[in-house]
Formats: structure tokens, C-alpha cells, sequence
């Protein structure tokens, strides 16, 4: 019989590659989401039902000057790290490892800009979902911290992701079509490249219905051993990061 998660969760992984994931110090721990921009992060994390904790609103307002830009371009990079606060991104993450709430910015993507904060409360849930396209940048220091029960990372075709991306940000009103076509088409050359650097920061690549069953085993209280990534040109480093 395959082990059954909360909510209705049901994994197919093999037993023999679980591993308890409990610890007497942080009652609550944390799966990373991480994924090119349009790979269904967002839509996947939703499925769960468990409480999520969008990493994307920790990006750097646009009038911040240590923001980065495309090279050759005056665009933003919004898909460097550098764009993103991981710091208060992590204490985040270990202040809701540690107490079950935290207060998290509220970003608005279209001005570029935090427009308000809110308080997150995720009670008792033995496991929450930290979404986003930097979520790989962040695997190490959750580890030291000891609150990470496992690191997934989305992957498609990534003219699938392209079209879903371009359709939401248009949707959303996020930027000018303009800028969405070329950040799109920059995007979809690098998407290989994007999931081969996240992979080697610590994530495992998969598709959508095997990070459910990870996440469900997780959710189970046990983690899944990471299989050898696949050896198909993904694992390439030193690329663009994925964007938002």
C-alpha cells in the first residue's frame, strides 16, 4: 500500500529511500520550492494544502540601488539573487520553524515596490512550503539550521513554462510586454542552464507529480533520499538564475 499523507496526499516513492526527518529542536519543518519562473511553483504549493510562505515577496524594492541589472541592458535582473533579501527570507523561515508565525512582507510585483506586511500564522503544522524562484539559494543555510525536510525543484519544457509565464505576468499586469518578451525570451534560452544551477545548490529536479509524493512523505514526517540527477545537460552551473 503506498503511505498517505495529510489531505488526501498519496506518495509512490519506495520506502527504502526514506529517512526520519523529525527534530527535538525545531518542532516544525520546511519544504523548498524552487523552479524556473512559470514552472508552477505557485499552483503546485496551493494543491498541498499545507501553509505557504511565498519567498518572492522578499524581493528588493525598485528604487533600491544595490539592485543589479541585465548586462547590456538598463533593465533590472529581477532573476539574480542579488534582487531578493535572503537574509530576511531565512529568518523567516526559521522564525515560523521556531514559533509557528513570523510577519512577512507583502510585495507587489507590478510597482516593484513593498506595499504592506502581514502576519502569517501556521499554528501547530508540523510542515509548511517556502515557494519561489530562489528558493535553491537558501538550501544550504536551512540545513545548517536544521529546519529543511526537503528541496524540490519544477522542471518542464520550457516553452510550456514560457507560455504559462507570459499568459500570468500579462494577466497580473505584471510589467510592460515589452520587457515580459524579452525577460521571457532570455528565460527560455537559460531554463536548462536555470535548473542546473539550482540543482547544484541542493534541490532534487523533478516533475509535478513526483514532488508531491516527496512532499507528502515529508508531510508523513519522513524525507526521500535524493536519487542521481539526471545526466541530460541540466546540471550545468554558473547560469542565470530563474526569474519570478
Amino acid at each position: 500500500m503506498w503511505p498517505t499523507g495529510p489531505r488526501g496526499f498519496t506518495s509512490r516513492t519506495d520506502a527504502s529511500h526514506w529517512c526520519p526527518v523529525s527534530s527535538p529542536s525545531h518542532p516544525t519543518r520546511v519544504v523548498l520550492l524552487a523552479g524556473p519562473s512559470g514552472s508552477g511553483k505557485s499552483s503546485l504549493a496551493a494543491r498541498t494544502g499545507l501553509p505557504v510562505l511565498r519567498l518572492d515577496d522578499f524581493y528588493k524594492d525598485g528604487d533600491d540601488p544595490t539592485l543589479p541589472l541585465v548586462p547590456e541592458s538598463t533593465d533590472i535582473d529581477w532573476d539574480s539573487p542579488l534582487s531578493w533579501d535572503a537574509d530576511a527570507a531565512v529568518a523567516a523561515v526559521a522564525e515560523l520553524c521556531r514559533t509557528g508565525r513570523t510577519t512577512v512582507p507583502v510585495y507587489s510585483i507590478a510597482t516593484s515596490a513593498r506595499v504592506d506586511t502581514e502576519a502569517l500564522d501556521i499554528e501547530r503544522t508540523p510542515l509548511f512550503l517556502a515557494e519561489g524562484i530562489f528558493a535553491a539559494d537558501i538550501v544550504a543555510r536551512c540545513q545548517e539550521l536544521g529546519v529543511l525536510a526537503d528541496a524540490l525543484c519544477l522542471r518542464g519544457r520550457p516553452s510550456t513554462t514560457f507560455r504559462r509565464r507570459l499568459l500570468r505576468d500579462l494577466r497580473e499586469g505584471r510589467k510592460s510586454l515589452p520587457f515580459l518578451l524579452r525577460r521571457g525570451w532570455r528565460l527560455m534560452r537559460a531554463e536548462r542552464a536555470i535548473v542546473g544551477r539550482q540543482t547544484a545548490l541542493g534541490t532534487y529536479p523533478c516533475g509535478k507529480a513526483e514532488a508531491l509524493g516527496r512532499i507528502a512523505a515529508a508531510a508523513a514526517g519522513r524525507c526521500v533520499r535524493p536519487r542521481r540527477a539526471p545526466s541530460d545537460g541540466t546540471a550545468a552551473a554558473g547560469s542565470p538564475v530563474g526569474g519570478r
